[in-house]
Formats: C-alpha cells, structure tokens, sequence
C-alpha cells in the first residue's frame, strides 16, 4: 500500500514538472515570436526584386552612296532612332572629313527632294538599314548674309543715285533742275522700307541655321541691286516727271505706304514669337493691335502689306520701273503665299478654311 502511494505521488510529480516545463517552452516560444515580430515590423515593408531593365534602343545603319555615281562611300554604325540628319551630316564629316556638312545634301533617292537637318532617322527608315544619296551642294553662305546683302545693297546703291553723282548724270543739267518734293519723299520711303527689312533681319526675324548655295546669293543680290539701280536712275533723273495728279496722289500714296510699312512689322514681330514658330506652331491670330486684324481675312497679311507698299510706291513715283518691279514682286510673292497657305490648311484647316491666301477674297 505504502509503495503504491509512492509511486502515485512520483507520477505526480512528473506531471507537474512536465506541465512547468511545457508552460515554459511555451513562454519561451511566445518571447521569441514577439522579439521575431517586432523585428520584422521594425525592417519596414518588403521592398521588390528591382526588375533588370532591358534597353530598347534601336540602332541603324546609315549607308551612303555618292549620288552621281551610286557608289558607296561609307557606312555609319550605330545610329540611335533619335538621331537627326544634323548629326548624320556631322559622323559623316568624320568619317569623310572632304564632305562639310554644310555643303553636304542628303536624300532616300536620287533626284528626291534633300532632307532637312531636322528630319530624325526613325521617321523615314523602313528597316535598320538605311541608304542615303549624298551630294555636294558648292560652296554654301548662311541665309543672314543673304539678307544681308539683298538689302544693304538697295540702301546704299539708291543713295549713290539720290546724290546726283556727276559720272552717273550730267552736272550742268542736275545743277540747272530743281528737285521734285517727290523725288525726296521717295527716298526716305525706300530708305525706310529697306532699313526696316535690315532691322527686322537682325532682331525679329528667327532665321534659319542652314545653309544656301552662293549662286543664290548672286541670283537674289543681282535681282534687288539691279531693279534698284534702274528706278533709282529714273526718279532721280534731272529729267524726272512728276505724278500726273501732283500733291493729292502724292501724299494719299505716301500715307498708304507708311500704313502697309506699320502692318508689315507688326505682322512680322507677331510671327517671331515662339507660339507661331517650329514644329507645334499655333496658327496667329489678331489681337488688340489693329494692323494684325488682316489675319482675319488672308493667312499670309505680311505678303498683303508687301505688296501694298509697293503698289503706293508705284502710284507715288509714277515710273515704268517700279511698276515692272511690283508686278514681279506680286508674282513671286503670291506663289510664296499659295504655298504657306496649302501647309496652313493641313495643319489649321477650322482656322483658315474660309481666309484667302493673300488678297483678300481673291488670291
């Protein structure tokens, strides 16, 4: 009986030495989990895998064959999509140091039209190769020194002429001849006109970077120099007429001038802005200014006051030369206008669909 109660009280006592060790190991455990937990929550959140990232870039390869001959002159490796005809030109004059980028032209096709400087790679592959005709345009001046020298030349030479210089007329007869107001009156409109396109070339006009051919430098410079030379010779000729309808036909033309003068620069210093230039150009439209109102019937109001300045003149003169100029002029610019007029329509066909190109509801 006695060793019956002993070993009842042993099991006992295992039983409670196991449940102490088991509500220990279960303390013990609950600690750990709570340290684990507050570990974990003090990391922050999980943070992903960064992906590795694959690039996209496209290269290409620009072969460029003479355009004469057809043969290859070298081929450029490694063209980014992004990469314009600019910095094609530019690799290309590296890898053929004889070839200027400025004198370099550069079409998809023999006899195509040349691509623009800032026509990309990517906007006129077909695949990643690409074949280029190169061709060397001559020498080549910058189109500011164009304008440069179409209009310092007209300044300058009618000024010669105002002055009566004795191996251009006869002295005697300039000295035995008074002036017409109207020969002075001419003089300080084409000064004005032409000091104003010299302004405008410097400060307000965004000129373009490229490049031109010096034949047209020669072309343009021999067509305003000589037009100059011949009505300057004739209003400023001792013999000179005046108009027909005197000092009223006079003074109407030479307001009408100043007036289409005034639209012309107002026009201009509105197309300069930034709003109406490049790519993503808006399509100008009038504001308070009175003068840029002509936007509301032609697309092209510089070319209107151009002309309209030269017709005053005309009438104000009343000489043949002038008259043969202003109908050049006329011409040359309306086909100047048609033109901006087509590429307004493609791009703001709700603004213009119903504007002229020039004259109003004419032309």
């Amino acid at each position: 009986m006695f060793k019956r109660h002993k070993s009842l009280a042993s099991e006992r006592k295992r039983a409670l030495l196991s449940q102490r060790a088991t509500r220990f190991i279960l303390k013990d455990d609950m600690r750990n989990f709570h340290f684990l937990s507050k570990l974990v929550l003090s990391a922050g959140p999980l943070r992903p895998t960064p992906a590795v990232k694959h690039s996209k870039t496209t290269h290409f390869e620009i072969e460029i064959l003479d355009a004469q001959t057809r043969k290859q002159i070298c081929i450029l490796d490694k063209v980014t999509q992004s990469s314009t005809i600019h910095d094609v030109k530019q690799k290309f004059h590296k890898a053929c140091p004889k070839w200027y980028p400025s004198r370099v032209g550069l079409q998809l096709e023999c006899g195509g039209p040349f691509l623009k400087d800032y026509i990309t790679i990517q906007s006129i592959a077909a695949s990643s190769i690409v074949t280029l005709y190169a061709t060397d345009l001559g020498q080549q001046v910058s189109w500011t020194t164009v304008f440069l020298a179409e209009y310092t030349g007209p300044l300058l030479i009618y000024l010669l002429f105002y002055l009566r210089i004795p191996c251009i007329y006869d002295g005697k007869e300039s000295a035995r001849r008074l002036r017409h107001p109207v020969v002075h009156l001419a003089c300080f409109c084409h000064c004005i006109h032409y000091i104003r396109y010299l302004l405008e070339t410097l400060f307000v006009h965004k000129v373009s970077a490229g490049h031109t051919p010096l034949k047209n430098l020669i072309m343009s410079c021999a067509f305003y120099w000589g037009f100059t030379s011949w009505i300057a010779y004739y209003i400023n000729h001792p013999l000179y007429t005046p108009p027909s309808f005197g000092n009223r036909q006079i003074t109407v033309s030479a307001i009408n001038f100043l007036i289409c003068e005034a639209g012309n620069h107002f026009i201009n210093v509105m197309l300069s802005h930034p709003n109406h230039t490049g790519n993503n150009a808006c399509f100008p439209s009038p504001n308070y200014n009175p003068f840029t109102w002509m936007f509301f019937l032609v697309s092209c109001p510089n070319y209107t006051y151009e002309i309209g300045s030269w017709i005053s003149f005309t009438v104000m003169t009343q000489t043949l030369p002038v008259g043969i100029f202003t109908l050049l002029m006329s011409i040359q610019m309306s086909l100047w206008a048609q033109k901006k007029h087509k590429i307004y329509l493609r791009k703001f066909n709700s603004y213009i669909h119903r504007k002229s190109a020039m004259i109003p509801f004419i032309l």
